[in-house]
């Protein structure tokens, strides 16, 4: 993303005059979500500064300070101190949407299961992530005739019980590998969502979001 992200992190680049973070704390806010943790890495500071405790938008914002980057998976468990029993719903900053988190607020998971956001692939990411059949995320296979099961792209939005994450210890983890391993144990199910979503990978996806946007 640089230049773009020299000196602002990615969750604090603008959309229609709001960081990307905070379209994604008023959507949280207005789904009935009051608790909320940003894990911070790459000028972390700069979003604890424009986050502070959470009050100016009514909510209780805790920052779990990464240091060094530690991944999703890594990340997702350093913070875990911060988090009830409870699965809870997990954001990627760098995503613009218009999801319906309040349904997802409303989901109701067994111990130790996820479920995934999955979206149509984008034009950059043409191979996909998974499948999804009758309601259970699988990995890509050979696609049928008829073009039941092609693939779809992980779109960075999922709810987790927080036993999802039992046996990892802290670190640096990529996420993948735990989701395989959700798979291959049947404890992963997903959705497909067809309305708004951008991933702002490159300065020029955020260029035409930005575009499409106004």
């Amino acid at each position: 993303m640089r230049p773009l992200t020299e000196h602002t992190p990615k969750p604090l680049l603008k959309i229609a005059g709001k960081p990307l973070l905070e379209h994604h704390i008023l959507r949280l806010k207005s789904a009935g979500f009051k608790e909320v943790v940003i894990n911070t890495a790459y000028l972390g500071q700069q979003i604890a500064d424009f986050c502070g405790d959470g009050s100016q938008w009514g909510i209780r914002l805790q920052i779990s300070s990464e240091g060094a980057p530690l991944e999703t998976a890594g990340g997702i468990i350093e913070a875990l101190n911060w988090l009830s029993p409870e699965p809870f719903l997990v954001v990627n900053g760098d995503v613009f949407t218009d999801f319906p988190f309040g349904e997802l607020r409303q989901l109701r998971i067994a111990s130790g299961r996820g479920h995934l956001v999955l979206v149509s692939n984008p034009e950059h990411h043409p191979g996909g992530d998974f499948q999804l059949t009758e309601g259970k995320v699988c990995q890509i296979s050979e696609l049928a005739p008829d073009g039941v099961g092609d693939s779809l792209t992980f779109g960075g939005i999922a709810v987790y019980d927080p036993h999802f994450f039992s046996g990892y210890a802290r670190g640096k983890r990529p996420l993948k590998p735990l989701l395989d391993d959700a798979i291959e144990r049947e404890r992963l199910s997903g959705e497909h969502f067809t309305g708004v979503w951008n991933d702002v990978g490159t300065p020029e996806r955020f260029t035409a979001l930005q575009q499409s946007v106004a």
